[in-house]
């Protein structure tokens, strides 16, 4: 090929090609994955005709009633969709370049034999971050799908293909993975739809019991308002349970799958190893200015590639200290690595008072400091 042309770009393969109808495949699985997004969407459109039209314009009587109804319909209406369209639509956050293997570590990943060869390279790249979570051998976690190190509470999602930060789960509802960017939205949009929804049964009860009774005529309104409160009542116990569960993971600092599966750490598995009591849990995800949590704006603390952690000493030479933590010595050993956490985290453990119930904890982990030999292990 002569200096300065550029390659011919590869002709496009046959209709009947398999990488053809490979591409319609996945074309169709992306249009698949946006049916529940849409039937929600469909229920919502409905659910604003019935209420507004059918219900308080042509079934209520009472102007003020009218009024009241209509005003605070339309702001739990608009919190809910606002808080449901930005946790479609906030892309999920993926670990910094850091986390990347360099091109030459890559190669060598996959020259060298599974073996100690290939654990000096992953120990390598992964000496200067802030990393302490292990895979059930002790081995660094990499995804070798991504090329990456995984940061702590990271995962790699079979359906968007790529490592997500602080992944919750992939929901299909949203269509969108639920991660370090959109939890907030995630928890907003649970909020606000439980108020939409009971609300509405509140509000409909009373008509709904009229036309059960024929105590009103029998109009186009009586399907609306008679189905527009089984609908309400039953998103609503759904809601509840759901939303229920996530404010104790929230208050505990732990995601959906920490659950199913508890973080390990170098000396040994910790299901609340990264719950720092319920204040400091409940500002990690909603953040320190109050005026933004009932909002659907991004305020959580962090970057979503290291967290504080209970379990983890800091660097000696650091000059502030957990109170409740002892410092140690350089020639002393450490539960993880010394490494510094990043700035917007640190803070998070200035203050001493949450510390008094987790000091017994860090005090107890000082036993088994082992290193465990790093080997691969690929962890979805």
């Amino acid at each position: 090929m002569r200096c300065g042309k550029m390659a011919a770009a590869p002709p496009p393969p046959p209709a009947g090609a398999p990488g053809a109808w490979g591409g319609v495949r996945r074309r169709c699985q992306r249009l698949l994955y946006w049916v529940p997004v849409l039937f929600i969407s469909s229920i919502l459109c409905w659910s604003y005709y019935a209420y507004v039209t059918q219900l308080c314009l042509l079934t209520m009587t009472n102007i003020g009633e009218k009024v009241v109804c209509l005003v605070a319909y339309h702001i739990f209406f608009m919190l809910f969709v606002w808080s449901y369209w930005k946790t479609i639509f906030t892309l999920p956050m993926n670990p910094s370049k850091e986390f990347h293997l360099s091109y030459s570590d890559k190669e060598s990943l996959e020259r060298e034999p599974r073996g100690e060869s290939q654990q000096e390279v992953l120990r390598r790249a992964a000496k200067d971050l802030p990393i302490y979570t292990r895979t059930m051998s002790g081995a660094i976690r990499y995804c070798d799908r991504c090329h990456l190190v995984k940061p702590d509470r990271c995962h790699h999602c079979s359906v968007c293909d790529k490592c997500i930060l602080k992944m919750d789960h992939h929901c299909p509802w949203v269509n969108n993975c639920v991660g370090f960017s959109n939890y907030k939205f995630f928890l907003l949009f649970l909020a606000y739809s439980l108020l939409y929804c009971l609300f509405i049964a509140a509000t409909d009860l009373q008509y709904f019991i009229k036309f059960w009774t024929n105590g009103l005529p029998d109009t186009q309104a009586k399907f609306h308002i008679m189905f527009l409160f089984f609908a309400a009542a039953m998103f609503s116990v759904s809601l509840s349970s759901l939303f229920g569960y996530h404010c104790w993971l929230v208050s505990k600092n732990k995601s959906t799958l920490e659950v199913f599966r508890a973080p390990i750490f170098r000396h040994r598995t910790d299901k609340n190893g990264f719950s720092l009591g319920f204040s400091k849990n409940l500002r990690q995800v909603f953040g320190d200015e109050k005026k933004y949590w009932l909002l659907p704006v991004f305020s959580s603390l962090g970057d979503g590639c290291s967290f504080p952690t209970c379990l983890v000493n800091q660097d000696p030479e650091q000059a502030s200290t957990p109170g409740g933590l002892n410092t140690t010595s350089k020639n002393e050993n450490h539960l993880f690595p010394a490494k510094p956490l990043r700035d917007s985290q640190s803070h998070l453990l200035t203050d001493t008072s949450s510390w008094s119930e987790t000091s017994v904890k860090a005090e107890n982990g000082k036993v088994g400091m082992s290193n465990p030999a790093l080997t691969m292990e690929n962890e979805t």
